[in-house]
């Protein structure tokens, strides 16, 4: 089981990639590695920060996916119609888009630092996008 560290605005994250769950999108997302970028509030989904990622393509299909993630699950949507993200759900999430209904790959699940979803979810909406990194633990 790989272990990683979520660093989410002024958050630290202990987490681990469900690579029995999602193999293929665990191996993508170790390809894409070291991985860096904003997270925004969802618009239609909940409680919930995403990273768009436009167009990027990460080879995979559906796997472990589901658009109701519990609070610290991640999800990769691969695409298709709706642009490529990753979700971090903090509260109650519904998966979607202003296409409807998504589902998104379960790939890694946050297993520390829990009580700070809510502050930085909180902080992504009121204060706008916080920087996210991904590092192996």
């Amino acid at each position: 089981m790989t272990k990683m560290i979520v660093t989410a605005g002024p958050f630290r994250f202990d987490a681990q990639l469900e690579e029995a769950a999602a193999p293929k999108t665990c191996a993508a997302f170790r390809a894409a590695m070291p991985f860096a970028s904003e997270v925004v509030h969802v618009r239609w989904s909940g409680e919930g920060v995403w990273i768009p990622l436009g167009e990027r393509d990460f080879g995979v299909g559906y796997e472990n996916h589901t658009s109701f993630p519990a609070p610290g699950q991640m999800l990769l949507y691969p695409g298709g119609i709706s642009e490529t993200e990753i979700l971090l759900a903090y509260g109650g999430v519904h998966f979607a888009s202003k296409m409807g209904q998504l589902a998104g790959n379960h790939f890694l699940t946050l297993t520390s630092g829990l009580e700070n979803l809510r502050p930085l979810g909180e902080m992504t909406l009121w204060k706008g996008a916080q920087p996210i990194s991904f590092a192996y633990a």
